[in-house]
């Protein structure tokens, strides 16, 4: 084979790759709403477990079991210390919020990690940017806090007051878009190619129960509807890891985080439609910057030939 055809064959596979994390984006989008309805049903610890438990269910037979032994230590133990903590953090923040605006809001607060993903990356070396990426970023923080603000007016101290009328559930948020970045610079640098997704879900599982058992929160009371839920956003959580796990592996990161930036747009879209919250203009002036700001991104670390 010429090196041409080898260096082709590489650059599809690694589109594909990138196609594959993308669509994680996708499913992804559905979950915020999901993750509310449920916890107002079984709690927010014990909605989390619940969701946690079907989706390890689900990443199994889907994926199948991995081997720990062949797994990089540093993935086994960081990567999957970083999973597991921005799984329960999130599943606690948008269950622990004072009503569903709330949780729409904190949702939105959750998508920082792509900006932060691509600032990660570019410390790390893993990519390189230009002078454009820090405006470029600030411009994303900027349309998160446009959206979340809706049509009311905004301020420093009332977004302190916001995060005031409920501490936990806002740091939870943002220690979350933290986590999830940090943990996807780590993976496609000490993942080798591994996927131990099922193992890092029995881990989230299991936390979640062991905070349903210790919290004061009432019995899991079972019905169809509850039910229902929990199995789709199970499926969706567990199809989308997988293919998120692949994409920052063997795809573009880069990319994968500028195409994340449409992810609140479209969770915050399906989120409000599913919760019965309706965003106002403030939102879709939110989503310009946010659009703006992610290609801005995607320039800023482009490579230049």
């Amino acid at each position: 084979m010429s090196e041409w055809a080898s260096v082709k064959i590489k650059d599809i596979s690694a589109s594909t790759s990138t196609l594959i994390g993308m669509s994680a984006v996708l499913m992804w989008s559905a979950s915020l709403g999901l993750i509310r309805s449920i916890a107002e049903i079984f709690g927010a610890a014990g909605g989390g477990a619940l969701i946690f438990t079907a989706s390890a269910a689900f990443a199994t037979l889907s994926v199948g079991w991995p081997r720990v032994r062949e797994l990089p230590r540093a993935y086994l133990l960081g990567s999957g210390a970083l999973f597991v903590a921005y799984e329960v953090a999130l599943a606690l923040s948008v269950g622990m919020a004072h009503g569903r605006a709330q949780a729409l809001e904190l949702g939105m607060i959750n998508y920082l990690w792509p900006s932060l993903t691509i600032l990660l990356a570019t410390l790390m070396r893993q990519q390189r940017g230009s002078w454009l990426l820090p405006p470029a970023i600030l411009l994303c923080f900027a349309g998160i806090v446009w959206v979340m603000k809706g049509d009311g007016a905004w301020s420093p101290a009332l977004l302190w007051a916001n995060i005031q009328s409920n501490p936990p559930a806002y740091a939870l948020a943002f220690g979350a878009a933290i986590l999830w970045a940090a943990y996807s610079v780590l993976t496609r640098r000490v993942g080798n190619g591994k996927n131990a997704v099922p193992l890092f879900l029995v881990a989230t599982a299991t936390l979640l129960w062991i905070k349903y058992a210790l919290s004061a929160e009432p019995a899991l009371s079972f019905n169809l509807a509850g039910v229902a839920q929990v199995l789709v956003l199970s499926a969706l959580t567990a199809t989308a890891y997988s293919c998120w796990n692949h994409g920052v592996q063997h795809g573009s990161i880069t990319l994968l985080a500028t195409a994340s930036y449409f992810a609140p747009v479209l969770s915050a879209l399906l989120a409000s439609a599913w919760l019965g919250v309706r965003p106002g203009a403030g939102f879709f002036q939110g989503v310009v910057m946010v659009t703006a700001g992610s290609f801005a991104c995607w320039w800023a670390t482009r490579r230049r030939g």
